[in-house]
């Protein structure tokens, strides 16, 4: 019966005239040819920044009896997190950039797809734990100790980084379930879903509402608690006498409130409809921003914009050159 029923199967398939789809064409950047020894140069340069830059600020939180507030702990997991998702698109891109054929098999799109997802549900739920953090920390100062405990923030980062998963496993197996045209060419550098989406021949309406749910849930409505946080924060900075105080409460949130600004800037507005009416040239140049350029900055902007990771990197510097010249 199993080999009838297999003979049947590939009986339709022939009649249909669909071609099973084993691999993918990446066809990211194919319409700059003459700037891809450029692009690799240029990308290989802020994966290398980004490796460095968010392996200095774990090791520097990790090490410096200074930063073990749980500002520094949650910013610890954020710069492991932008290492992974970097990890997770980077390589494919510098190794596509060189090679003439860019294929990547169905169950490696599958795996990057689970993985940008599951990177990209984990950072708004840990940017909204930061700013649920610093709410505590400039609203209600003397119970700060008593609420953001060791024990509590360890479950938050658990939480955080598990939160992604059953997001990005359920979608992910929902859109390879579909079928394929036959058609291999997707018009991106990474596997994402709207690409995706074009290149599926079925009736994709109610993936597309569950999909845009889905973003709503993970992105918008961590952005509205991020802002009531900083409503909130804002309301009892004001409250401050002292200009002094005013600008040290301040300067604890800047770098994050730049990051929030960075990360929801272009994946939360790119990611709010599934099949995007940009080109896939303009997407790119957007997914660019969030997948390469972001986690890029962000350990620059907390190195620059934070007075305690910078004095903290400056006497690490000045003991490792101690140790060099004794």
């Amino acid at each position: 019966m199993a080999l009838d029923d297999l003979s049947q199967f590939t009986e339709a398939m022939t009649q249909s005239n669909q071609t099973i789809v084993t691999e993918f064409i990446l066809l990211g950047f194919s319409h700059l040819p003459e700037l891809k020894p450029l692009l690799f140069v240029l990308f290989l340069g802020m994966f290398l920044i980004t490796l460095v830059g968010n392996s200095l600020i774990i090791f520097v939180t990790m090490t410096s009896s200074a930063l073990r507030s749980p500002m520094y702990f949650f910013l610890r997991n954020l710069s492991l997190l932008e290492i992974c998702y970097s990890l997770d698109i980077v390589p494919r891109l510098l190794i596509d950039l060189l090679a003439d054929r860019r294929r990547i098999s169905l169950p490696a799109c599958a795996l990057q797809l689970l993985l940008i997802l599951s990177c990209v549900t984990s950072e708004c739920i840990l940017l909204t734990v930061m700013a649920f953090d610093r709410y505590v920390a400039i609203c209600q100062p003397l119970r700060y100790g008593a609420l953001m405990s060791p024990r509590l923030c360890l479950w938050l980062a658990v939480g955080t980084w598990m939160a992604g998963v059953p997001v990005s496993l359920a979608f992910t197996l929902w859109l390879f379930s579909f079928p394929f045209c036959g058609r291999q060419e997707i018009h991106h550098f990474v596997c994402d879903i709207s690409p995706l989406l074009r290149l599926v021949c079925a009736d994709t309406g109610v993936f597309e509402t569950h999909v845009l749910a889905a973003t709503i849930l993970v992105v918008l409505v961590p952005f509205a608690l991020i802002a009531v946080s900083y409503g909130r924060i804002l309301s009892a900075v004001l409250g401050v006498r002292l200009v002094s105080g005013r600008s040290r409460a301040l300067s604890t949130c800047t770098s994050h409130l730049l990051v929030v600004a960075l990360f929801y800037g272009t994946a939360g507005v790119i990611h709010l409809q599934p099949r995007a009416s940009y080109s896939p040239e303009s997407k790119e140049l957007v997914s660019l921003s969030y997948t390469v350029v972001t986690p890029m900055l962000n350990p620059i902007i907390y190195s620059l914009r934070n007075e305690e990771v910078r004095v903290a990197l400056w006497r690490m510097w000045g003991k490792k050159k101690r140790s060099r010249t004794s």
